[in-house]
């Protein structure tokens, strides 16, 4: 009777070994280093969309010319619009500021090919707090930076591209009369 019992415990630990799933890897928007905090003005982020195929804890690539593929083991640590607000109020806080403004940041695409590129497509926002929207000042940034084939390349080349971004939103608040030329 001890056999058949030892050989019903070691087949079930099989079964149990069998079921494991490979570790679920978090990932952020939000770089080791901390944003610069340069520019003498104070952002507030109004608000953020993005395209709701790519607004979820995992990462979302593409495949192919139309296809996209959700990463079951690769996760951001939260919504891809929470991981940009975060790595944004990270790249645009500043200590004194003397312009206080807003920005509303709407993406258009946010797009990650591994071996190839992650592309950020934003259309943005930007006007004085409390101001008439005759203020406004709207720009596009379109952002592409070159990956390695492996997802945390695609992660840092994606975490360049909210950099870029905080610069170029840097840049037309701190008194430039126009949207920053594409770089």
């Amino acid at each position: 009777m001890a056999l058949p019992l030892k050989i019903t415990v070691l087949a079930a630990f099989l079964l149990l070994g069998a079921c494991r799933s490979d570790p679920i890897s978090f990932h952020t928007l939000v770089p080791a280093q901390p944003g610069s905090g340069r520019s003498g003005s104070e952002i507030a982020i109004e608000g953020i969309t993005v395209p709701p195929q790519v607004d979820r804890a995992q990462i979302v690539i593409r495949q192919g010319n139309s296809g996209l593929a959700i990463l079951e083991t690769e996760w951001w640590g939260a919504t891809l619009a929470d991981e940009l607000r975060t790595a944004l109020v990270d790249q645009l806080s500043s200590t004194s500021g003397q312009q206080k403004l807003s920005v509303r940041v709407d993406v258009q695409r946010f797009d990650s090919i591994p071996g190839q590129y992650g592309l950020i497509d934003v259309k943005w926002r930007l006007r004085p707090l409390g101001a008439a929207d005759s203020a406004l000042l709207t720009c596009r940034s379109v952002l592409q930076t070159p990956s390695g084939p492996s997802i945390d390349e695609l992660v840092t080349a994606q975490q360049n591209n909210v950099k870029r971004l905080a610069a170029q939103i840097t840049q037309a608040a701190s008194g430039s009369r126009g949207c920053p030329p594409a770089s």
